[in-house]
């Protein structure tokens, strides 16, 4: 998996075999081997190309364009793939999205929506949170 995701992120960067190793700091056909799956990046060199295309280190190793049929995603974002919407409009979050947002059953969720932009779910812990560092709502008294 690691050397597909190279092959396409070295794509998508617009860099040469040639060009990446340089920048890797290893050689050209290091980064062919890497490619064609006869060998893997050594640690290092995984965290260098993890770093060089803005992705997790995790993503880098692990990712499976299979699962969402898009792109390795930047490093601090995420494609969770697909929601189900049910006959009265639920929506099914992904167990991984729910575990990442600590998302519970019974939590309330806002739901934004700009129609040139787009929708977006927010927690409403979040919003409570941006209010009080805004100033907008004193935070509680704790003392």
């Amino acid at each position: 998996m690691i050397g597909k995701n190279i092959l396409t992120l070295r794509k998508i960067w617009g860099l040469t075999q040639e060009e990446l190793a340089e920048q890797v700091g290893v050689s050209r056909q290091a980064v062919a081997k890497w490619e064609n799956g006869e060998s893997v990046p050594d640690l290092a060199s995984s965290c260098a190309l993890a770093e060089l295309f803005r992705v997790s280190l995790d993503d880098l190793v692990r990712f499976d364009d299979q699962d969402t049929g898009l792109m390795i995603p930047p490093r601090g974002k995420h494609f969770f793939g697909s929601l189900t919407v049910g006959p009265e409009g639920q929506l099914y979050l992904p167990e991984k999205a729910r575990t990442l947002f600590g998302i519970h059953t019974g939590d309330q969720l806002l739901l934004l929506g700009d129609e040139g932009r787009g929708l977006a779910l927010l927690h409403q812990r979040d919003l409570i949170r941006f209010a009080e560092a805004a100033g907008i709502f004193p935070p509680d008294d704790q003392s």
